[in-house]
Order: structure tokens, then C-alpha cells, then sequence
């Protein structure tokens, strides 16, 4: 997610998206206090990452920090993997110098799995829908941050050198398994 801007607009975005659909950011967070998602797995392209915690800053959602690709993060603004409603997951596709957690994530297929380990010892497993590579212009809010299931999401297409960003981001959709 090299020069993220756009995702961080997005994140704005979002915040107004969920106030707008009656969620406002940090809700669920308040509720699930106690139990956090803590890693993630996805066999089909051998990821085992560790999950951070991504907020809202200055309006805008929090990305795990570059110097750790190998971290991808849970936005707190939406809902515990495995309790009902959306659930994101964000993660970085590459830094300037390394691929990162979700390098492979537009490899990932229709009835892969995706496993989620919580704090509370339960561990989650998800059965993916669908991918989707959309222009960062077209982000799908209501799909990714309201309807319900797991969603995770990086960057994707091309990357424009002279703006130093991707133009679109790669989204997978999954079920409770």
C-alpha cells in the first residue's frame, strides 16, 4: 500500500459512511473491548500474520506501520471476527522495499479459508465469496464496512509512480464457515 493517500481518504470517507448508517466509529470496539482478534490466517497464499489494532487518527483509519509487513491490522471500528455485523481487516501489499502480509491476496479463491484467532482462545473460520479489484475512486464503504461478514483489503492494479500509490484496492469477502 505504498503511498496510501487514497486509502486514507477512504478512511475519512468511511467514518461519515458509518455516522451516515447509524455506526459510529469506535462503537463495536467499546462493546468487544475485552476480546480482540489476534492473527490471521489464510492457507491458500501461506499467510500467518499477528493482528495489530487500527483506529481512527485526525478522521482518517490507521494502517499498520511500513516498517512491519509482516503485520496486518483489525479496525476497531468494526465488529470482533465471529460476532455478527463487519468485520475489516487491513493489510499493507508492499512497502518500497518488500512484498508485505497481503502481497498474495488477490491470489486468494472463491471457498478458500480464512482463519482468525481471538483472545479468547475461539478462533474463527471464514469461507471466502468473492475477490474484487476496484478503482480506489469506486471503493464499495457500504459493502466493506457495514454489510456483514469479514472483509480484507490492500492495495492492487497499477501503481502510479508519479501520485506514488496504487490506483485500486483488492477486497476479499468472506462468510462464517
Amino acid at each position: 500500500m505504498a503511498g496510501s493517500g487514497r486509502v486514507v481518504l477512504a478512511g475519512a470517507v468511511t467514518g461519515l459512511v458509518l455516522v451516515a448508517f447509524g455506526q459510529g466509529l469506535g462503537q463495536p470496539e467499546q462493546a468487544a473491548a475485552a476480546v480482540v482478534p489476534e492473527k490471521i490466517g489464510i492457507p491458500s497464499i501461506d499467510v500467518e500474520a499477528p493482528l495489530m489494532k487500527l483506529g481512527v487518527k485526525d478522521g482518517e483509519v490507521e494502517l499498520p506501520p511500513y516498517e512491519k509487513p509482516g503485520m496486518a491490522g483489525w479496525y476497531t471500528g468494526s465488529v470482533v471476527p465471529g460476532e455478527k455485523g463487519a468485520s475489516v481487516i487491513i493489510g499493507h501489499v508492499d512497502t518500497k522495499t518488500e512484498p508485505a502480509v497481503f502481497y498474495k491476496l488477490r491470489h486468494v479463491r472463491k471457498g478458500s479459508t480464512v482463519r482468525v484467532e481471538r483472545s479468547d482462545g475461539k478462533v474463527v473460520t471464514y469461507k471466502v465469496d468473492g475477490v474484487e479489484q476496484v478503482h480506489k475512486d469506486r471503493f464499495p464503504f457500504r459493502k466493506v464496512y457495514v454489510e456483514d461478514g469479514l472483509k480484507l483489503v490492500t492495495c492492487g492494479g497499477r501503481f502510479d509512480r508519479a501520485k506514488g500509490e496504487y490506483l485500486d484496492n483488492v477486497i476479499v469477502y468472506a462468510s462464517p464457515a
